[in-house]
């Protein structure tokens, strides 16, 4: 592990994970194309305020501070569909995790305005969404060192990355079928604006989601998963 950030150098040097056998699922393509527009949008308010400034500090600088602990040294090279479709296929996590995940990361934009999603913290904050949803909604999940072999951040990242996570959420992971609801059909909204017609898949653990008002989103060579499941 690199104890500098790089991500895309861990995902290359890493082992990979036997795959779960399954097609990939619609969210997939319609999250990454939602979030990468996002991403798209803030990278280029933060390169404004580089031409701005003129040279006199960084426009990160200028940018809140409350995701700073998600920031890698450099943007990954692996696309956001990829790492997404990297993340489904590796830990076998329902759909819905994705949306739950998305859930998440809107409410810490929400929560923390002054913070941009950009192309720097995206994949550790998906990472970490998808890690957490997961065991809001799934019965059975791997554990945070096999999210972390997949994601390709140490262990002791994710382990930090999930509790400033956590914080900065309040603690607030709960969401009603009615919020799940609505998120999808957000999404699917994105991609008809878009032209094209995508639904979600609605599958999702009963009774996993709180029905109560809200406080407010390379194949090299395989090897056997470690023994992550709880």
């Amino acid at each position: 592990m690199l104890g500098s950030g790089d991500l895309t150098s861990n995902l290359s040097r890493q082992s990979e994970p036997s795959p779960s056998e399954s097609t990939t699922p619609r969210v997939l393509t319609i999250l990454s194309h939602v979030i990468e527009k996002l991403v798209a949008r803030n990278d280029r308010l933060v390169d404004d305020m580089d031409k701005k400034l003129d040279g006199v500090s960084s426009g990160l600088a200028r940018v809140g501070k409350s995701l700073n602990v998600f920031h890698g040294v450099r943007a990954p090279n692996i696309s956001i569909v990829k790492y997404l479709e990297r993340l489904y296929k590796y830990t076998s996590c329902s759909p819905s995790c994705f949306v739950v995940g998305y859930v998440y990361i809107d409410r810490l934009t929400h929560k923390h305005p002054d913070s941009l999603v950009i192309s720097l913290n995206v994949h550790r904050l998906l990472v970490t969404s998808v890690m957490v949803a997961s065991k809001m909604l799934d019965d059975v999940h791997y554990n945070n060192a096999f999210y972390a072999r997949v994601g390709g951040v140490s262990n002791a990242e994710l382990n930090r990355l999930e509790m400033e996570f956590l914080f900065l959420l309040d603690f607030g992971v709960m969401v009603s079928s009615r919020v799940f609801e609505n998120y999808c059909s957000h999404l699917e909204k994105e991609m008809m604006i878009n032209g094209a017609s995508q639904r979600i898949e609605r599958a999702i653990v009963s009774n996993a989601v709180d029905d109560v008002t809200e406080l407010s989103v390379e194949d090299t060579q395989s090897s056997s998963p470690p023994q992550g499941m709880v």
